[in-house]
């Protein structure tokens, strides 16, 4: 039975991890860019990406013991491929995962990969229900699908519903490619940068976009004019998967990049990290294709369409990536003190590999989601090696 005693508005001050909210015919999308830096990209893989509400959560105070949140899912289909599992929404009562559920229908995305053709079809809104919620005042957060656009709709409740006043959490804004996004993992609190902020008691940010850690101006300077007490970029695997540019062009970008954040973040803890253990790409280049033979197999692989001597050219690999931008941030720290750097090996390295490997070829699972986001926690935030957490306490 329908909820209908107490209707609140979904408003942009219930929505935590969006850097901005649109206002739609029959409800909220949340952006987790602003509308300036998504007009400078019209590439449909960026589009989907950054409207997949990764690390995006609705959050309010209530005594409520049922909730309901009608909303307007985009699913993916690949044509050839089994189904993809629904999007999971994760409810956290007080921080505590009390509940998961999921929607069946919603527009549909097709996907063809073979040739990179797309066709969308209309679908209706569903509703979420959450029932049997811990009796008295608490915060809930409904954490939305990390790879599943949604579009939010109206929120009922059997008690009133109230924004939550400011947390005191430090801020952490992450940028990387899918596997910050989440590609993979199980919900949306189990994604590694979630995890990484859990154990740290931070409040996350998340600006990873699948296939897109691109080095992308219009991102850094989102960066640039967003909160943050502290700031990751994971860079590396998006620029070899796109053969996107050479190595004398990467040094360039890089430091384009860090300028531009440094403009309205000029001593914010800054921490580049490199790419994870990726077999195919370690000493070959891109770009990322899929096996064609596997996908008429019904399964998703990718593999390297460069080849080592095409590293003498300029062709960039992870190994090159990281050597490089080792150099970079040694070469900024001499002037800047809070810039610091991560070998992505120690996150999940070839060791890891070997036990959790890699399922399509580029992407972790679930476990291997966890294991990265408490390496991350631990290396990071829960030492002083790259920034005391003093620094990060208001």
């Amino acid at each position: 039975m329908k909820l209908t005693s107490i209707t609140t508005p979904i408003t942009p001050d219930l929505l935590f991890g969006a850097l901005e909210a649109e206002r739609t015919d029959i409800g909220l999308i949340p952006h987790r860019l602003p509308s300036w830096a998504r007009a400078q990209c019209d590439e449909a893989q960026f589009l989907m990406a950054e409207a997949q509400p990764s690390g995006v959560r609705v959050a309010f105070q209530t005594s409520a013991t049922t909730v309901e949140l009608d909303v307007l899912a985009t699913k993916r289909d690949y044509e050839g491929m089994p189904p993809r599992p629904a999007g999971v929404y994760d409810l956290r009562v007080n921080g505590r995962l009390e509940r998961q559920e999921s929607v069946s229908n919603g527009r549909i995305l097709r996907i063809n990969m073979a040739t990179g053709t797309t066709a969308i079809e209309p679908g209706k809104p569903q509703m979420l229900c959450f029932t049997d919620l811990p009796a008295g005042m608490k915060t809930v957060a409904i954490w939305l699908p990390h790879d599943e656009a949604t579009e939010l709709i109206t929120l009922r409740s059997d008690a009133p519903i109230a924004p939550i006043a400011a947390t005191g959490k430090p801020v952490w804004l992450h940028h990387g490619s899918s596997i910050s996004q989440g590609s993979n993992a199980a919900s949306p609190t189990g994604i590694w940068p979630a995890i990484a902020a859990d154990r740290a008691d931070m409040e996350l940010v998340n600006l990873g976009f699948s296939g897109n850690a691109l080095l992308d101006p219009f991102v850094a300077r989102a960066i640039r004019d967003a909160p943050a007490d502290f700031i990751s970029l994971k860079i590396g695997i998006n620029l070899v998967n796109t053969d996107l540019m050479r190595l004398r062009a990467f040094g360039a970008a890089v430091h384009g990049f860090l300028d531009t954040i440094r403009e309205g973040h000029p001593t914010t803890p800054l921490l580049v990290v490199s790419s994870v253990f990726c077999p195919i790409h370690e000493t070959i280049p891109g770009p990322s294709q899929a096996d064609l033979s596997a996908l008429r197999r019904g399964r998703l692989l990718f593999q390297a369409g460069g080849n080592a001597d095409e590293v003498r050219q300029g062709k960039l690999t992870l190994t090159v990536i990281r050597d490089r931008l080792r150099a970079i941030v040694e070469r900024r720290s001499q002037s800047d003190d809070n810039i610091h750097y991560l070998h992505g090996l120690e996150l999940y390295g070839e060791a890891d590999n070997a036990r959790l490997p890699l399922q399509d070829e580029l992407h972790p699972d679930a476990e291997t989601h966890r294991l990265m986001g408490e390496r991350f926690a631990d290396l990071v935030f829960r030492s002083d090696r790259f920034t005391g957490r003093k620094q990060l306490r208001r």
